[in-house]
């Protein structure tokens, strides 16, 4: 048997495709799940001071149920954080002097698919701003459950329009270049 050669096995076969057509797909499906992530990403810190707002809310929320004073004061907390919510995503110009009728109807321009809820934020608004601590303690617990319940789903839902974005990042541009010492040449 000596003059039998021994068995050549072949070499494995290659992990890369045979043409450059299958490395464009990868790169393009690589590109473009870096795309994906990349506006996740991008939306989960445009999305950060929602939450934190919503985490807030959720802290308030149990204090409905106590007694008047207490039901009281968690309730002006919520018509305060309605405000800083606006303050953190519209500019200060368009919202700081915003009270009564105009309020509501900015709450309403702007509450996206939650404009349901803003009939219960109204009651709170005005009785906030214009009555006080007093009436808001007369609230049923009931009342200021649903009216937290409004805050959640508007502060969950708003939306801003092309119009808005642009608008505030035109004030805060000409906000900046107020603040910001002259250029010298």
């Amino acid at each position: 048997m000596p003059e039998l050669a021994d068995l050549v096995t072949p070499s494995p076969p290659s992990w890369m495709p045979q043409t450059t057509g299958w490395l464009v797909v990868a790169l393009i499906l690589l590109a473009g799940l870096a795309w994906l992530g990349w506006r996740a990403g991008r939306r989960w810190y445009a999305n950060r001071h929602r939450r934190a707002a919503l985490a807030e809310l959720a802290r308030w929320t149990p204090r409905l149920a106590g007694d008047d004073r207490t039901r009281a004061q968690a309730l002006l907390a919520l018509a305060e954080l309605l405000k800083r919510v606006a303050l953190a995503e519209w500019p200060r110009e368009a919202v700081a002097s915003l009270s009564g009728a105009s309020w509501h109807q900015f709450l309403h321009a702007h509450a996206g698919t939650a404009t349901d809820a803003v009939p219960g934020l109204a009651a709170l608004v005005d009785d906030a701003e214009y009555r006080g601590a007093v009436v808001l303690a007369a609230w049923p617990p009931q009342q200021a459950h649903a009216t937290a319940d409004a805050c959640r789903r508007w502060i969950a839902a708003y939306r801003r329009d092309s119009r808005d974005s642009r608008d505030s990042r035109d004030s805060r541009d000409s906000r900046d270049s107020r603040d910001s010492p002259p250029k010298r040449r």
